[in-house]
C-alpha cells in the first residue's frame, strides 16, 4: 500500500512552512505564542510542548483539508491515529513534581500538573482537542523516536487499522531540558505530518506532495544507509543529516549527495527530529528538488540508527 504525505505543519522560531526548512534561517526570531496561532482556548494549564504540539496539529491538518473554517474535523474521528513522539516533552513538569515531593511532600503538588506529568500527555491531548479517535501512540525512543513514529503511523494505515494518522514531533526548550543536555536548546518548536493511504488522499481530493519509501532499522548509521540505498535501489538526492554522526559512511554512497543539517540551523531536534526531517523533504520537493530524499537518526555503530526514504509525488 502506498502511503502519501498530505500535510504538514510546522512551528518554529525561525521557520512556519516546509520549504522554510530548506532555506537559510533567519538570524533570530522571537519564541513561538502559541496563543497568537491557535488562540487562548484550552491552553491554559497545558505544558509548552503540548501546546506546541497543538499548533503543529492545526496547520498540518488544515493544511491537508481535514478541518473546516470552524476548526471542525470533516473525516470521522476514528479515521485518523495519533502518533507523537517527544524525547523531553513533560521533563519539566516531571521536575518540578520531583522537587515538590522532595521538599514537602506528594500531597503539595498540584492537581492541575498531574495530567502533564504522563508519557503519553501530548498524543493524548492532541486527540482530545481535535476529536482524533484512532489509535494513540507516544513514542519517547531516543534518537531515532521521530522516524520511527513516522513508520508506525504507516504501519498503522498498511496494517489496515486507520486510514490516516497525524504524527507530532516536539521539543521544547527550558531550564530543565538545557540541564539534562548539558546546556543545548533544543528547537523549542514543533512539526506534524498527515500521512494517508493513497486511495483515501484521492478520494477526498487531497494533494499529496511526497510518498513515503522504504523504512529501515538497525546498528550503524552506514549499514543503515546501505540497506535503506538496497531497499530503495537508488541513490539520494539529498540527505537529511543525523544529530550525531561518528560512525564512517560509505563515500562510494552518498558522494556529490547534498546534505542537510537541521539541528545545526535550528538547534537539538532530538525526538522531533524525524517528523521535521520528513517535513523538510516536503520542503525540498516544493522547492523544485527531486527525490529520493534520505531522512536518518542515530548515533555511533554500537547504537541504533533509523532511516526511511521519501520521493516528490510527481516522481510515481
Amino acid at each position: 500500500m502506498t502511503v502519501v504525505v498530505s500535510g504538514v505543519g510546522v512551528v518554529l522560531p525561525r521557520a512556519r512552512s516546509a520549504p522554510e526548512l530548506m532555506a537559510p534561517a533567519a538570524a533570530d526570531a522571537p519564541p513561538v505564542e502559541p496563543k497568537d496561532l491557535v488562540g487562548r482556548k484550552g491552553l491554559r494549564y497545558k505544558d509548552r510542548a503540548t501546546q506546541l504540539a497543538y499548533c503543529a496539529a492545526d496547520a498540518a491538518l488544515r493544511h491537508a483539508g481535514l478541518l473546516d473554517d470552524g476548526g471542525g474535523l470533516r473525516v470521522p474521528g476514528r479515521s485518523v491515529a495519533v502518533v507523537a513522539s517527544s524525547n523531553y516533552g513533560n521533563l519539566d513538569t516531571i521536575c518540578r513534581a520531583i522537587d515538590t515531593i522532595a521538599e514537602h511532600t506528594a500531597a503539595a503538588g498540584s492537581a492541575m500538573d498531574l495530567p502533564n506529568a504522563s508519557s503519553n500527555v501530548i498524543a493524548s491531548s492532541v486527540a482530545i482537542r481535535f476529536g482524533l479517535r484512532g489509535p494513540n501512540l507516544m513514542l519517547c525512543n531516543g534518537a531515532t523516536s521521530g522516524l520511527d513514529a513516522v513508520h508506525w503511523a504507516a504501519t498503522l494505515i498498511r496494517g489496515g487499522r486507520v486510514p490516516r494518522a497525524l504524527v507530532l514531533g516536539v521539543e521544547p526548550d527550558n531550564a530543565s531540558v538545557r540541564a539534562f543536555t548539558g546546556g543545548a536548546r533544543t528547537i523549542d518548536g514543533a512539526a506534524a505530518l498527515v500521512v494517508e493511504s493513497e486511495e483515501s488522499a484521492a478520494e477526498r481530493g487531497a494533494s499529496a506532495p511526497a510518498v513515503l519509501g522504504d523504512y529501515v532499522r538497525g546498528a550503524g548509521l552506514g549499514r543503515c544507509l546501505e540497506r535503506l540505498a538496497a531497499a530503495t535501489g537508488d541513490r539520494p538526492a539529498l540527505w537529511q543529516l543525523p544529530e550525531q554522526r561518528t560512525a564512517a559512511v560509505p563515500d562510494t554512497l552518498l558522494a556529490g549527495v547534498v546534505r542537510h543539517d537541521l539541528g545545526e540551523v535550528f538547534g537539538l531536534g532530538s525526538g522531533a527530529l524525524g517528523v521535521l526531517q520528513c517535513a523538510a523533504a516536503v520542503g525540498w520537493f516544493a522547492r523544485g528538488g527531486a527525490g529520493p530524499v534520505y531522512a536518518t537518526a542515530g548515533t555511533d555503530a554500537d547504537d541504533a540508527s533509523a532511516g526511511i526514504a521519501l520521493r516528490g509525488r510527481a516522481a510515481v
